[in-house]
């Protein structure tokens, strides 16, 4: 089972070496990104990131919760789907 975790750090620089720039504009965008993701659930949004899944909050009794559907990319990696065929 996968047990690695990598912190946000970690993944800045992944991200910055893979786009081939230095880590401060990365960590910018990926902080803009999370905090408009947010602020979308926030006003009772969705948020769908194509390949990805969506991010949606829903009433639920008394109190909200957050929920994350996978993309068929990503369900297939887990061996939740058998309809991806990427």
């Amino acid at each position: 089972m996968m047990e690695q975790r990598i912190e946000k750090p970690e993944l800045v620089a992944r991200v910055a070496a893979r786009v081939q720039t230095d880590a401060g504009p990365v960590e910018e965008i990926l902080d803009a990104t999370l905090e408009e993701i947010f602020q979308a659930l926030k006003r009772g949004e969705s948020v769908s990131l194509r390949n990805f899944g969506t991010f949606y909050v829903r009433e639920e009794r008394e109190s909200w919760v957050f929920r994350f559907n996978p993309s068929q990319k990503w369900r297939a990696l887990f061996g939740w789907s058998s309809t991806y065929r990427g």
